[in-house]
């Protein structure tokens, strides 16, 4: 049986620099994979690549066997990948509620004319569109939030929004870019309960860019460390934060010029 996702001598070039550089790697139905490197290291370029958001220079990406190159960004979601940004990307002056709405209606298949009536099969689609946004508020506790104007929100609770508009589309495989950054310590440990809970209890395959190395040690399944474009090692947290390539790209310097030893 072959990997929910595989990407394959992945590459994409900005006129002359290399931001990604062969690139391979698969992600396996219901794990965790972390994507983790400094900055600059082209973990976001990957996602934007997964997403259609960029079309890579070479390489190739599948998803459930399928070429998703082939796939314009627009049906991406629908075949069942969502992804949440390293910077919020919500509709600020609309509820918590509609937010969360605009992300699963990527599955509207009723006509213009059928939506101006609000025929029978609108309304029926209306329905089971808002029980599956209400099971979504349950599940990350915003029901105290849920008729509340995105714009006066905490930041920790919009990136639980974010989170939340991406599992209303009903993801088979879940894209986080950074679900930690700007969070505080208890607000870093509730997402790491909500990445569990959604890959346990909802069996959503998750594909993660992250910087905080705790969050990934707790979560993660797999890793895979990248640094100027290319892969640095790949194994499970522990190997991968003890790879001697991993710890030099990370703190700049040689093992043996950072011990002070001859």
């Amino acid at each position: 049986m072959s990997a929910l996702l595989e990407v394959e001598a992945l590459e994409m070039r900005f006129g002359g620099v290399r931001a990604v550089a062969g690139v391979s790697f698969s992600v396996e139905q219901g794990e965790v994979f972390t994507l983790i490197g400094p900055n600059g290291a082209g973990k976001t370029t990957v996602f934007n690549l997964i997403s259609r958001l960029y079309t890579p220079t070479a390489g190739a990406i599948r998803f459930e066997g399928r070429d998703l190159l082939g796939v314009p960004a627009h049906r991406v979601a629908r075949l069942g990948v969502a992804r949440t940004f390293q910077n919020i990307e919500l509709f600020e002056h609309a509820s918590v509620l509609h937010n969360l709405l605009i992300g699963r209606h990527v599955h509207r298949r009723t006509a213009l004319w059928q939506e101006m009536l609000f025929t029978p099969a609108v309304r029926r689609a209306e329905r089971a569109f808002r029980e599956r946004v209400e099971r979504v508020i349950d599940l990350l506790e915003l029901q105290h939030h849920r008729d509340s104007l995105v714009a006066g929100l905490p930041y920790g609770v919009r990136k639980v929004v974010e989170l939340g508009r991406a599992l209303a589309v009903g993801p088979k495989l879940l894209l986080l870019d950074e679900p930690s950054s700007g969070l505080n310590v208890e607000e870093t440990g509730d997402m790491a309960f909500w990445i569990q809970d959604i890959r346990d209890d909802l069996g959503i395959t998750v594909l993660m860019v992250e910087h905080d190395m705790s969050l990934v040690s707790r979560v993660s399944d797999r890793v895979l460390a990248m640094n100027q474009g290319e892969v640095l090692a790949q194994g499970t947290p522990a190997q991968v934060q003890s790879h001697q390539a991993v710890i030099e790209a990370y703190l700049g310097a040689p093992a043996a010029a950072r011990g002070g030893g001859p």
